[in-house]
């Protein structure tokens, strides 16, 4: 069960830094953004999967600081959610130990 939430933190960390090099060329001319979606692996463990943006025509970065700053929330949320998880497994099993110690 760890192990998922391990996958699940290395996965985010990957789109945050996606994230971030999105925010860092903001006001790169002609930059195009990159998307990281989160799958499911067969093993229950998830991956990132980062494509370029479809390119828009024009001088402009295309990256769009709205939807980069909601991104940045909702990873900080899931990484928080997936440490609670081990923290909490690790104290069950810690439990766990002393009982049958």
């Amino acid at each position: 069960m760890i192990s998922s939430n391990v996958s699940s933190i290395a996965s985010h960390q990957t789109w945050m830094n996606n994230n971030a090099h999105n925010v860092a060329n903001v006001n790169t001319d002609g930059f195009t953004p990159q998307n990281t979606t989160i799958s499911e692996t067969q093993n229950g463990g998830t991956k990132a999967n980062t494509a370029e943006a479809s390119a828009k025509a024009g001088e402009k970065s295309q990256t769009d600081l709205s939807k980069e700053l909601t991104d940045q929330m909702v990873i900080e949320k899931a990484t928080q959610s997936n440490v609670q998880t081990i923290r909490t497994q690790d104290e069950m099993y810690g439990s766990l130990l002393d009982i049958r110690g």
